[in-house]
């Protein structure tokens, strides 16, 4: 049953899912997109304060949005986000880490752009193996209205 505008409640929370880091992934990723030593290079990385190859930020990033949009979004009559606010890296991610993904429906509002959608922000928090914060992000997301005109 696709969800709409009206249907999301302020406070909900809700798991998103589990993904695993692959290396290949991570490092095919850094080479094309963020090729930095500490992503790309054993050596570099083993002699950097991290102690060995750590994911892009931005590859952890896309990993957690999947998440969000498999386990939060899809549900939805999504149209999409229109941003990300406050993303923070907070632990380094490597090979092997499993992320969990979670969310919390922090507001929402009827659009002033257009009457048929509405806007949401989500609080995204993905944790390591550990329970440490690894990444968290605020999502702003665009929903479909099912009664346009209606009152909320």
């Amino acid at each position: 049953m696709t969800r709409y505008f009206e249907d999301v409640e302020v406070g909900t929370t809700r798991e998103c899912g589990r993904v695993e880091v692959d290396r290949e992934e991570m490092v095919a990723f850094a080479e094309r997109y963020d090729p930095q030593p500490i992503h790309v290079d054993e050596e570099a990385a083993r002699d950097s304060v991290y102690g060995g190859l750590i994911a892009s930020g931005w590859y952890t990033a896309s990993l957690v949005a999947r998440q969000l949009v498999t386990g939060f979004m899809n549900d939805l009559a999504s149209l999409g986000g229109r941003g990300m606010d406050d993303i923070r890296w907070h632990q380094p991610v490597r090979a092997g880490d499993t992320l969990t993904v979670s969310i919390e429906v922090l507001d929402k509002e009827p659009s002033d752009r257009n009457p048929a959608v509405g806007d949401y922000r989500v609080e995204v928090v993905a944790t390591n193996d550990e329970g440490e914060m690894a990444l968290s992000m605020v999502g702003l997301g665009v929903v479909e209205r099912r009664e346009p005109n209606g009152a909320e």
